[in-house]
């Protein structure tokens, strides 16, 4: 019992840090495409251009992002919704949580696949990912699933955000609770709505045109 206390601890801190910093530094990355291919690009070069990247990547998010999904799944196996008994609010937010962690674990793991491991391969340049994404969105099988996806790891974040301020003793009492539910919901709309836009955007034709059209050289 009480190593899995502090297994579940764990798996709640890097929920917040590093994975939800990893969530909003990318959310804002791609959301860099609503200005146009150069400005996504500079920001990619920028990204890729801070000392250390390989290590703050394999250290500061994929291993803290893969203990956080396979302990997530293993809780979600093991959690018990009850929430056609019940139906109270929090038991569907407690059920949706469950529901967005595989979706997003599944998601991510492919969207991995589609971008960052084509760069580690070679076969895609960090300068081409917005012709990569351009790609995925302009099929209407990958854009659904991408909304799905995107939607799924906003809320997974946003809402898990309310529970790590409850177990960590941050939010006491209904009210806290209360408005801590609002904030987190307001933004789950903002994240959503930055995240289609940005997906929106890669489908401007314009993410065709080689790189050098964006960057000037």
């Amino acid at each position: 019992m009480g190593n899995s206390y502090y297994f579940r601890k764990i798996h709640s801190l890097l929920g917040v840090i590093p994975v939800g910093f990893f969530l909003i530094e990318h959310l804002l990355t791609n959301y860099e495409a609503t200005k146009g291919p150069g400005a996504f690009v500079d920001q990619i070069n920028w990204l890729n251009g801070l000392p250390l990247v390989l290590f703050l990547e394999i250290f500061g998010i994929w291993i803290p992002l893969l203990y956080h999904a396979v302990y997530g799944l293993y809780v979600a196996y093991q959690a018990r919704n009850n929430v056609s008994q019940y139906g109270y609010f929090r038991n569907q937010m407690f059920m949706l949580q469950r529901v967005t962690g595989v979706i997003t674990f599944l998601f991510v793991a492919w969207h991995f696949f589609e971008t960052r491991l084509q760069v580690a391969f070679g076969n895609v340049a960090h300068e081409e990912l917005g012709r990569t994404m351009h790609d995925i969105a302009t099929n209407p099988v990958m854009f659904t699933i991408y909304v799905i996806g995107t939607l799924s790891a906003a809320f997974h974040f946003c809402n898990g955000m309310w529970s790590f301020l409850v177990s960590w003793g941050i939010t006491i009492g209904p009210r806290a609770q209360r408005f801590s539910s609002i904030i987190w919901m307001a933004l789950f709309v903002v994240m959503a709505v930055m995240f289609i836009m940005s997906l929106t955007a890669f489908t401007d034709t314009q993410f065709q045109l080689p790189v050098e059209a964006h960057t000037g050289h």
